[in-house]
């Protein structure tokens, strides 16, 4: 089948609908596709190798023509890029690396023309070395004194030398202190020693961190990515010493436990490699550096303030997108605590643990852990299989569940976030890094260019070399073959993204809006439904075998999207009160209508 007759018959479905209507009390972000680009790997204008924000604005019809609703980008602002840009040495300004803020600007405003909503990385918890507030702090200038955390030592009554605060362990290996000769204190820093962080309970600290929010907002900015959310504040005695964190069995005091972090700066890895977060060893736990209540409370501050942006300015709502790797009850505090309201979307990292023995019972597991609690207070669910901190779908679970994956994150109910390059199958990079290395990053191989044709470079970049290497696979792997390819991983993610307008789809808060199940070991469902007008039901054999449900409903269901696995037709029918057979990672979209 060509690419435009696939075309023909999601134009056609979408029009059938077009008529009928669903629940209209749906915010913008609650069943939103978000895009995730990392700008240095999206496309590159002037041929230095890095991407760069005129290269994103080159590609915005892409994103359009994917039908998404908004692109998150990561940090793009003033920074010694320590951290890949998540040290940020000037909140307000742009990195020369990605552009000048009239490319900004011009970015902004084609998305927006486009009908596409820009959301920027936010990154409360710290600062880089070189920002000048830091440098003001360390001369303890008005204003600035007591911007950052800063501490005395103690002195070792045997030796008289001096030790550090308490026994913090930063993400990484080694302390959480840092001395500075000219101050005679330490700083903290959770994560890189050029990370220094925040003093929250500074009233200066907060406004600060608002204003930077206007800042963007007047600009025209949507919404915010919220990092590292459980390391805003510490444990703080009433003497004004934070205390010791409690030794571990298996582990040493301060490491392992929750939280996260993007970026390079986490290398001991996400959730799926050293432990929830990154934290290390995971046999102990941050009792004192993460999790702590005042975290949500800056959370709520946040919302006041942006419900407030809204009603002065109008407009649609500024949303908080969340990211921390804890439990899911300290993500529930995040929406609210019953007496004040809190970020909309706290991520869900669920899927982003699975891996390539994963099953479908073990995808209902992962569902359920966010459903059980966050569908059932707040009526909140996102999706996210993959992103800058973790590999690419295709590496992880490998490259033929790509598309069922693609289908169950993106027909479970609320919103679903794409990492560039897996609408189209990408994965990883072969780039031998070790964690040891001190030349390139372990996370490198999940983020490498972005493969848009069979030219030089994959067309991100007309430059003799790029800042990570093209995927060599790329000649096969691109956007412009998959668009000529009628059942390709880009057709598929285009297919599934256009089910979100239907009405069906847009009724997942009304009564009997959406199930989802493990009907068999290897095989899951999703079912959509506006009820008594229409259904979908999405079916993926995650498994290497044939598999066969009976008797699922008594209703008799067209296939409207199919991926290269299976051997039906468009258009076919099937009697689901009789028997379905699924061919090995078979995935399937069969629609009823009234």
């Amino acid at each position: 089948m060509s690419f435009s007759l696939l075309s023909y018959f999601t134009l056609g479905l979408l029009l059938a609908l077009g008529a009928t209507t669903a629940s209209t009390d749906v915010d913008w972000w609650e069943s939103a596709t978000l895009y995730h680009i990392y700008p240095r790997s999206f496309m590159d204008s002037d041929g230095d190798g890095v991407g760069d924000l005129n290269g994103i604005t080159s590609r915005l019809e892409f994103l359009k023509e994917l039908g998404v609703t908004a692109t998150w980008l990561s940090p793009i602002f003033e920074s010694p890029m320590a951290d890949m840009g998540y040290d940020v040495a000037n909140f307000t300004k742009i990195d020369p690396l990605f552009g000048t803020m009239e490319d900004f600007d011009a970015m902004l405003a084609k998305g927006h023309k486009l009908g596409l909503k820009i959301i920027l990385d936010f990154v409360p918890n710290h600062s880089s070395d070189e920002c000048e507030w830091f440098q003001k702090s360390i001369r303890r200038e008005d204003g600035y004194d007591d911007f950052y955390i800063w501490q005395d030592g103690k002195i070792d009554p045997e030796t008289g030398n001096r030790t550090e605060p308490n026994n913090w362990s930063s993400v990484f290996q080694g302390s959480a202190w840092t001395w500075v000769e000219e101050r005679q204190q330490y700083y903290l820093h959770q994560f890189l020693a050029k990370q220094p962080d925040f003093n929250y309970r500074n009233p200066e600290v907060r406004q600060t961190m608002l204003d930077v929010m206007k800042f963007w907002l007047d600009r025209g900015v949507d919404a915010f990515r919220i990092d590292a959310a459980p390391f805003f504040v510490e444990k703080m005695l009433e003497d004004g010493t934070y205390p010791d964190e409690p030794e571990s069995e298996g582990g040493s005091p301060g490491q392992g436990g929750q939280g996260g972090t993007q970026g390079p700066e986490d290398p001991e890895g996400p959730e799926g490699q050293d432990g929830p977060g990154g934290q290390g060893g995971g046999q102990s736990l941050r009792t004192y550096t993460t999790n702590q209540p005042e975290n949500a409370e800056l959370i709520y501050e946040w919302r006041a303030f942006l419900d407030e942006y809204q009603s002065l300015h109008g407009g649609e709502t500024r949303a908080q997108i969340i990211e921390a790797y804890t439990e899911v009850e300290y993500l529930s505090e995040y929406i609210t605590n019953g007496t004040h309201i809190g970020g909309q979307l706290p991520m869900n990292f669920n899927f982003v643990r699975l891996e390539n023995t994963a099953t479908a019972t073990d995808i209902k597991q992962a569902a359920d852990e966010w459903m059980d609690v966050m569908w059932t207070r707040h009526k909140v669910a996102n999706w996210d299989a993959s992103n800058h901190d973790n590999s690419r779908l295709a590496t992880r679970m490998g490259s033929q569940r790509v598309d069922t994956m693609t289908m169950i994150m993106h027909s479970l109910p609320g919103t679903s976030i794409t990492y560039y390059g897996e609408e189209i199958g990408m994965p990883d990079g072969p780039i031998d890094c070790p964690r040891a290395s001190d030349t390139c990053n372990f996370r490198d191989p999940e983020r490498t260019p972005m493969q848009w044709d069979t030219s030089k470079n994959a067309g991100f970049s007309t430059g003799n070399s790029t800042w990570l290497p093209v995927n060599p696979g790329y000649k096969s792997l691109n956007v412009q073959v998959q668009r000529g390819v009628a059942r390709s991983s880009l057709q598929i993610t285009k297919g599934m993204i256009a089910l979100k307008k239907t009405a069906a789809f847009k009724a997942f808060k009304e009564d009997g809006g959406f199930s989802y199940a493990a009907v068999s070991e290897q095989v899951f469902q999703v079912v959509r439904t506006a009820v008594g007008r229409e259904e979908y039901r999405v079916l993926a054999n995650l498994g290497n075998q044939i598999e066969s449900c009976e008797g699922l409903t008594n209703k008799t269901m067209e296939y409207v999207l199919l991926n290269s696995y299976s051997p039906h037709r468009y258009g076919d029918k099937v009697d689901l009160s009789k028997r379905i057979v699924l061919m090995p990672y078979e995935g399937v979209v069969l629609r009823w209508s009234a």
